[in-house]
């Protein structure tokens, strides 16, 4: 049984503190003793002890002041594995285990490079004793910044995989609970208002395409800093228009499962997890060309992919394949089929492997 710090300064609750608790309710099943640590009253806070995982909430309005309060808690109780799950989370686990026996892991999901490489490098290289990418992308930009790949990991993040799908009266009576019916044609999006992740770019391309097709309808999941401005620019007041606002979901099983088709235009991506929703729903995706997303949308297979920040291209290709009912089917059975190589158990496997290498390599010889 291993020992594991899991930390997050994260307050929402988003693709990052989700896979989080994906890993730790995997690992909790495997039986290994685990502390999520994140700030006091976050939702991943919450989330934690809903899924009886052990709590340390911490003080993060002060780097120091968290770095010590974990320090004093990691000398009171021995932990094997300090795993950091965002870029302040592993400053406060360098600062907070310095001297200490713990073997530090970070985890790497954002796409864009440090302002200066050589910290980056000394924060990554000097201070962690593994890297986790979630995708071949990531993976690129570390050693652009001076990591060692010996040190890097990829580890694409995981889903909860769906064993089955509903049949068409079910999907029929899930559509009405979105006030949806069999004639619309229903594209959606998940993901944090943020403006790396393309909600406006979405938005801008259902106008372009919502007169060639009436019956479409725009579902946004999600909420954050930008979606009241993009409600009040484009006059999205309607709860039951064409294009909705359905707010955060903690569940996106029955959004996805009334989908013909999810887009992702996102303007930056480390991998895209909701992709693999979608696609593990049997939905077929239309994703930008950022990031880690062609390593898990390949073009006629999975979805397609358009080139990022074009509206037009968008709603172009959602024109083209909207009216083609059976490619629609085809490609989404294929999704499906590919999402089952990105299930949690798979990513579980692969982090606790990881632990127990390092395990091994700090033991003394003999």
């Amino acid at each position: 049984m291993l020992r594991i710090v899991h930390l997050d300064t994260g307050k929402d609750l988003r693709g990052g503190q989700y896979q989080l608790l994906l890993l730790a309710r995997g690992l909790q099943d495997k039986g290994h003793d685990q502390v999520v640590v994140c700030p006091e009253g976050s939702l991943l806070d919450e989330a934690a002890r809903r899924a009886g995982l052990a709590v340390l909430p911490l003080p993060l309005h002060n780097t120091a002041r968290a770095a010590f309060h974990l320090r004093r808690f990691l000398r009171a109780q021995h932990f094997q594995i300090l795993h950091a799950h965002d870029g302040r989370g592993q400053t406060i686990s360098w600062i907070a285990s310095l001297g200490l026996p713990a073997l530090r892991v970070a985890s790497r999901r954002v796409t864009f490079l440090p302002r200066h490489r050589l910290s980056h490098s000394l924060k990554y290289h000097h201070t962690c004793h593994a890297v986790i990418a979630v995708s071949q992308f990531i993976q690129k930009l570390l050693i652009q910044s001076g990591i060692p790949a010996t040190k890097i990991e990829v580890i694409y993040d995981g889903i909860d995989f769906p064993e089955s799908l509903p049949e068409t009266e079910e999907r029929s009576s899930i559509r009405k609970s979105f006030q949806l019916d069999d004639h619309n044609f229903v594209i959606g999006h998940a993901g944090a208002f943020t403006s790396e992740k393309g909600q406006e770019v979405a938005i801008q391309a259902f106008q372009l395409l919502e007169r060639i097709l009436p019956n479409a309808r725009l579902l946004l999941a999600g909420d954050g800093p930008l979606l009241e401005a993009l409600r009040q620019k484009y006059w999205i007041t309607e709860p039951q228009g064409k294009i909705r606002f359905v707010g955060y979901l903690d569940d996106l099983s029955a959004f996805m499962n009334c989908l013909d088709l999810f887009i992702m235009p996102s303007l930056s991506e480390g991998l895209g997890s909701s992709a693999l929703i979608a696609m593990a729903h049997g939905v077929p995706v239309i994703a930008s060309c950022a990031g880690g997303l062609p390593e898990i949308v390949k073009e006629q297979e999975t979805g397609w992919l358009v080139e990022q920040g074009s509206s037009a291209l968008l709603a172009e290709r959602i024109i083209s394949i909207a009216s083609d009912k059976g490619r629609l089917q085809r490609v989404g059975l294929h999704a499906r089929e590919t999402a089952r190589q990105f299930t949690t158990k798979m990513m579980t496997d692969k982090i606790e492997a990881l632990y127990c290498r390092l395990m091994e390599r700090s033991m003394p010889a003999g």
